[in-house]
C-alpha cells in the first residue's frame, strides 16, 4: 500500500477512527460537553421531561420497577439529571451506554456498559447518538455516477469508487441523487445500529432524539460538519473535533419486519405533551411572589430554548411502542 493510498480513507472509516480511536474526540477527559450544548446541557427541563416519560411508560408496563437506558451517554449527563427528578417514586436500574471510559464521581446506581443491554423493560433514550454514528458520504461526479467521497489526514477530499450494493439501494430508496455535484450521508449503518437498539427492548419504549431531515427536506449536499470548543469548524478527522451529520430519521423509522412502527414529532411537540411549553409566567405572580416569578420566568426562558423554532425545538424524535406495554396516555 503507497503512502498516498493510506492517507485517503471513506467519511465512514476516517470518522470511526477519529471520533473512537486511540486519543478519539469522544475518549477525551472534556467530554462532548467541551464543545458543544446538547438539550440536556442547556436546561435540567430536559431530563425532567424524560423523567415524567419514564414515569409513563412504567405506568404502562403496570410496575414501578423500570429499566432506563441511554444510549451515547456522555460523560452521565442525562441520567444523573433524571434520577434526581425521578426522586424515590420510581426504582430505576440505569444504564450508561458509552465508548468512553466511566467518569469519577457518577452515580453508583448507574452501570456503565459500552453496549446496549438486551431484556430491557422500561425506557430506551438516544439523545444526539445516531448523528455521530459514523457513515461514508457519496457524491455524483460530472458525468452523474454516484461515488463515494474519500478524505484525508486535513480534511480535504476526493471522489472514489462507484457507490455499489446495499450503499446504492440505499440511496435509490432514502436520498437519490440526481445531480452533479449533489452529495448524500449514506444513512445505513444508522439504520442497523438504532433497528439493534430498539430490538433490545422487552417491552416499553425507544426513542431517538437527532438532527435529521426526511425525504421531502433532504439537504442538496449533505450536512457533515464539525464541532469544537463550542464553535462550528469544517470537518477534518484528525480528532480534534466533533463529526457529526443530520440523521435522515424517516430512513430509521422504517424497522425491519417485525419490529414496531414508529412516530416521528418535532421536540417542540414532544416535550409539549411532557409539560414543557415555554409559556411565560403570569404578571400577577410578580406581585404575590416576586422570588416565584423570577424562577418560573428563568424556566420559560429555558423551555423556550428547548422548543424554539429553528433551533433545538425542530429536531426529531423518534418514538417506537414495543409490545409488551399497556395502552395509556403517552405517544
Amino acid at each position: 500500500m503507497t503512502d498516498e493510498t493510506c492517507q485517503w480513507q471513506g467519511w465512514r472509516e476516517a470518522t470511526e477512527r477519529a471520533l473512537y480511536g486511540p486519543g478519539g474526540f469522544y475518549l477525551r477527559p472534556e467530554g462532548p460537553a467541551g464543545h458543544f450544548r446538547t438539550s440536556v446541557h442547556a436546561s435540567p427541563l430536559f431530563a425532567a421531561a424524560v423523567a415524567r416519560l419514564l414515569g409513563e411508560v412504567a405506568e404502562e408496563l403496570g410496575t414501578a420497577e423500570v429499566d432506563l437506558v441511554d444510549v451515547g451517554a456522555g460523560r452521565g449527563e442525562l441520567l444523573t439529571g433524571v434520577l434526581a427528578a425521578v426522586g424515590s417514586s420510581l426504582s430505576v436500574r440505569a444504564y450508561a451506554v458509552e465508548r468512553a471510559g466511566r467518569p469519577d464521581g457518577l452515580d453508583p446506581r448507574v452501570e456503565w456498559t459500552d453496549r446496549v443491554p438486551r431484556g430491557v423493560r422500561g425506557l430506551l433514550f438516544a439523545n444526539e447518538w445516531l448523528d455521530n454514528v459514523p457513515v461514508d458520504l457519496a457524491e455524483a461526479d460530472a458525468a452523474g455516477t454516484v461515488r463515494y467521497v474519500e478524505v484525508g489526514p486535513d480534511g480535504s477530499e476526493r471522489l472514489g469508487a462507484p457507490v455499489t450494493g446495499p450503499d446504492a439501494d440505499w440511496l435509490a430508496r432514502w436520498w437519490p441523487l440526481r445531480e452533479p455535484g449533489a452529495r448524500a450521508e449514506i444513512g445505513r449503518p444508522r439504520d442497523e445500529a438504532w433497528a439493534a437498539a430498539v430490538g433490545s427492548l422487552a417491552a416499553g419504549r425507544a426513542v431517538a432524539v437527532d438532527y435529521a431531515h426526511v425525504r421531502d427536506s433532504r439537504p442538496p449536499f449533505g450536512t457533515l460538519t464539525g464541532f469544537r470548543a463550542g464553535r462550528e469548524v469544517p470537518p477534518v478527522p484528525d480528532g480534534g473535533c466533533d463529526l457529526t451529520s443530520h440523521v435522515a430519521m424517516d430512513a430509521c423509522a422504517a424497522l425491519p419486519a417485525g419490529l414496531p412502527a414508529a412516530e416521528l414529532v418535532t421536540q417542540r411537540e414532544a416535550l409539549r405533551r411532557l409539560g414543557v411549553t415555554g409559556e411565560r409566567p403570569p404578571l400577577s405572580l410578580a406581585s404575590t411572589d416576586p422570588a416565584g416569578y423570577v424562577r418560573a420566568l428563568a424556566s420559560a426562558g429555558e423551555a423556550a430554548e428547548l422548543t424554539a423554532r429553528g433551533g433545538l425545538g425542530d429536531f426529531l424524535w423518534l418514538i417506537h411502542r414495543v409490545p409488551g406495554a399497556r395502552d395509556g396516555k403517552g405517544y
